[in-house]
């Protein structure tokens, strides 16, 4: 299983830079980019929610499910 964050994407449609989301929700321009760039292990309702707020959009709109090819090995192993 892969979750992939859009999270770019969203930025992109709503033309904010990673450093204004960043002071905007209130964590580190270091933690967005890890998000931002598919490093994160995990991330908190509370700041999903925050990105939500600030970019107007739904979790669905940044957070993406696809299954793994028949035969890949799972990220986690």
């Amino acid at each position: 299983m892969a979750i992939i964050v859009n999270l770019d994407v969203m930025m992109a449609k709503r033309k904010i830079s990673a450093g204004d989301l960043a002071a905007k929700i209130g964590i580190t321009p270091a933690n967005l980019s890890i998000l931002k760039n598919q490093k994160a292990k995990a991330v908190r309702f509370s700041t999903l929610n925050d990105i939500c707020q600030a970019l107007s959009c739904q979790p669905g709109d940044i957070l993406e499910y696809q299954e793994d090819p028949p035969g890949e090995k799972k990220s986690d192993e």
